[in-house]
């Protein structure tokens, strides 16, 4: 894949500090935030993993009250002296 891009002159100023081409120190830069995702187990989460996880997030939600209809900002204030 090819991208052409502006870049910034602090980016290439970084690049060339390291000794690097601008685009292999951009390269470097997608690497490094591809892996910090995946940093987890190197892995992918399987469809069962991510339900798991939505599920944890959703745990308490019926402890969650529900909204007025009309947010206003004695609502908002409402315990707060």
């Amino acid at each position: 894949m090819e991208i052409k891009v502006k870049i910034p002159d602090k980016i290439a100023a970084q690049a060339k500090a390291r000794g690097l081409r601008v685009e292999a120190y951009i390269e470097e830069i997608l690497a490094q935030q591809l892996g910090a995702q995946t940093a987890g187990n190197g892995r992918p989460r399987t469809p069962a993993e991510i339900r798991a996880w939505l599920d944890s997030l959703a745990q308490f939600s019926d402890k969650i009250p529900p909204l007025p209809e009309t947010i206003t900002r004695e609502w908002i204030y409402q315990e707060h002296d």
